[in-house]
């Protein structure tokens, strides 16, 4: 029975554990590294084709965004998630595969004009993303599940995101019993639309996460209406736009919530009935996953709004762009407007046409509304930079930069400590994940010394023995490496996972009858004979 840590260890982005439990293989979330990357991750221990589950915390790509990587390499096993996460892995990861094909056929096409850069493929395609779709196992808040002999599994509402879950997993094996709380990204008291963040009794252990586990937010909730109407007037007076990068799942529908209220008490005066667009495939559809799914996670504010048959992310003037001809007609309105695109940190997407037009209008207003990483477009602009490079040529930033304070769909550090103190019983041990390098170590130490728990920080590479409690290896910090291409694979690598998952099925085949086995032989010795020939 044993824990392994593979990705988001001292770092923010690319969550991934692991579970080992007899002959199974579990992983816990599977989310691409995104912005700065300040460590090398280890190799899964087993090949994607000899893991069994993956248990999903939440849709966000950072913790999902690899799952069609996994299948690609030869993963045939079942993903549990939550019923809104399965709906809303349905938009992300096929807008992943999209984005995957895309850059991969750009740089291929830079590759015929340069003989030193090799013709690539995408890290995986539209295909591979529909078919881990298939995979999807869609699961219930607080319904014990029996994933098979020896491991249980229950999703408690994390309150972070539509769908988001902490997942309590019980192990069982060889008469030991374990239980392991997996928090995936612990959610903000008090944020629109969705509930507050549920909380676990008993655990073992705890695996937690500690994005924001350096910094309060502010004591009070700000109101956000206000402060959204006061930059609105503003620029609108001036006659700019206000361009709000957004994350095209949780804070695009959170921002359209906000919106409602204004233009429905009628809040900005500089321009009244002013245009609304949602430039964003992606959050379109995301947001009638909001809609579908009120019920079961909308908070009690907005569920009063849906009892009296209004919808609280809808309102008359709302513009949803969904083709490239729709999204270039926005910039040629001249009206002052609202433009809600993705992506939230600037990194790709229709977000950096609109940063294009804007940018350097003094006039106009960039409004960030999230968390931006170190390393990404949104970061620089937010840090003061004074040029940045869009589609290969250089923007003044010369618009008014904004941020839309407090809001966050993370726990700051006393809703953290909150969600631990929690627990009825103190777990054993507490593994923080999921936060910047500094972060990551302050937290645990502050855990520790100011509230007695056994904390312990992991690096990639540390494995865990859960009946002892031992720490079998410990993980070796090292710095990673800048690589060019890194969305993308060569085609070797694709046969290398073939190859692995051949072996993983040759090592399942001992039940099978000495007819079958003859019969798989001789079919795999045939094709080695037509390659090596």
């Amino acid at each position: 029975m044993k824990l392994g840590f593979i990705g988001a260890d001292h770092e923010v982005t690319g969550s991934c554990h692991y579970l080992e439990i007899g002959d199974k293989h579990i992983l816990v979330d599977y989310g691409m590294e995104q912005g700065r990357i300040s460590f090398e991750h280890v190799e899964l221990p087993v090949s994607a084709a000899e893991i069994d589950y993956v248990f999903l915390t939440h849709a966000h790509v950072d913790h999902s965004g690899n799952l069609p990587l996994l299948y690609a390499r030869g993963f045939r096993g079942k993903i549990f998630m939550t019923r809104p996460t399965a709906d809303l892995c349905s938009i992300m990861l096929r807008d992943c595969a999209h984005i995957q094909m895309q850059e991969a056929e750009w740089r291929s096409r830079k590759g015929k004009r340069n003989k030193d850069i090799k013709q690539i493929e995408p890290l995986y395609t539209m295909e591979d993303a529909d078919n881990t779709l298939r995979h999807i196992v869609p699961c219930d808040y607080n319904r014990k599940i029996e994933v098979c002999d020896g491991v249980v599994i229950r999703f408690t509402d994390i309150g972070h995101l539509l769908g988001s879950a902490s997942i309590e997993v019980w192990l069982t094996e060889k008469g030991a019993e374990k239980k392991i709380v997996f928090s995936g990204d612990i959610g903000n008291k008090d944020q629109p639309l969705i509930k507050d963040p549920a909380y676990t009794s008993t655990a073992d252990y705890v695996v937690m996460e500690s994005t924001y586990g350096d910094r309060y937010h502010a004591e009070e909730r700000p109101d956000y209406v206000a402060e959204l109407t006061e930059i609105l007037n503003r620029t609108f007076a001036r006659g700019g736009n206000v361009v709000i990068p957004s994350f095209a799942v949780g804070r695009t529908q959170e921002m359209l919530y906000f919106l409602r209220t204004i233009k429905k008490e009628h809040l900005v005066t500089a321009v009244d009935d002013f245009p609304v667009y949602v430039d964003s495939p992606m959050a379109v559809e995301a947001t009638e996953v909001f809609t579908d799914h009120a019920m079961e996670c909308y908070d009690d504010e907005a569920m009063d709004l849906v009892k009296k048959h209004i919808n609280p992310i809808s309102f008359p003037g709302i513009n949803l762009a969904i083709t490239t001809e729709e999204s270039r007609a926005i910039n040629e309105e001249e009206t002052p407007k609202v433009i809600i695109s993705a992506s939230g940190m600037c990194e790709a997407g229709r977000i950096r046409h609109h940063l294009k037009h804007n940018l350097w209008r003094p006039e106009s207003t960039i409004l960030f509304v999230g968390y931006q990483s170190i390393g990404t477009t949104g970061r620089s602009i937010i840090d003061g930079a004074d040029e940045v490079r869009l589609f290969g040529e250089t923007i003044d930033v010369q618009a008014e930069i904004c941020r839309l304070s407090g809001l966050s769909g993370h726990a700051d550090k006393g809703g953290l400590i909150n969600w631990l103190q929690g627990f009825k019983e103190r777990p054993k041990r507490v593994f923080i994940v999921h936060g910047e390098d500094g972060t990551c170590t302050s937290f645990a130490n502050c855990l520790r010394d100011e509230y007695g728990y056994e904390t312990y920080a992991p690096y990639s590479g540390t494995e865990v023995d859960l009946i002892s409690g031992q720490i079998i290896k410990e993980g070796v910090p090292k710095a990673a490496v800048k690589k060019a291409g890194k969305l993308v694979s060569d085609v070797f690598t694709r046969l290398k996972a073939a190859g692995a998952r051949l072996t993983a099925i040759i090592a399942r085949s001992e039940g099978m009858t000495n007819k079958d086995k003859a019969k798989f032989a001789d079919q795999i010795l045939a094709l080695c004979d037509k390659w090596e020939n």
